[in-house]
């Protein structure tokens, strides 16, 4: 929801993420899309071995990492509500209890939230769950690019102005 009301500014980034393992753990892809303004930017790679919320992780690091551009509000819509309420919620605890969770157990995937936290210092930024496999284009096309690096292939990464993107209506994150 603040996602949208952010939309009325046209510094806003937005940005979709998804993850993909085959097996879980087995090989794993991740796939971003980048809407900074009238530009469309899609990075992606893969993993040899891992699962698929070290996926979803990566695939939100990237996309922060590849961003220059720190005073722009974003927004981050991702269908892992682990990636979400990891950032929204969870991680305040960690921290006071020292990489903890409420289980008193140390934190899976500690080396990549620590990396996603360092990428989004210092950022306004809004996390947003979005349905999987909802008809989401942004999210589609994130999976989509996941799932190609997953299976080991090399997806075709878009860079250019979004007049000439493929997806129309990326930004429709209401379904």
């Amino acid at each position: 929801v603040l996602c949208i009301i952010y939309f009325v500014s046209m510094h806003t980034i937005s940005i979709f993420t998804d993850g993909a393992a085959r097996g879980n753990p087995g090989p794993g892809g991740w796939g971003a899309v980048i809407i900074n303004g009238n530009q469309v930017t899609e990075i992606g790679g893969g993993a040899a071995h891992t699962t698929n919320n070290r996926m979803e992780l990566t695939a939100a690091i990237h996309a922060l990492v590849h961003i220059q551009d720190t005073r722009s509000k974003m927004c981050v819509f991702s269908d892992s509500a682990y990636v979400v309420k990891g950032m929204t919620e969870w991680i305040h605890h960690w921290l006071r209890k020292g990489w903890k969770t409420a289980a008193k157990k140390p934190v899976e995937n500690r080396d990549l939230w620590e990396q996603l936290l360092a990428a989004s210092a210092g950022r306004e930024i809004a996390w947003t769950q979005v349905g999987g496999h909802a008809g989401v284009l942004g999210n589609e096309r994130c999976d989509e690019v996941a799932a190609t690096f997953a299976d080991g292939k090399v997806a075709q990464l878009y860079s250019g102005v979004l007049e000439n993107y493929r997806i129309k209506n990326i930004l429709d994150v209401t379904r």
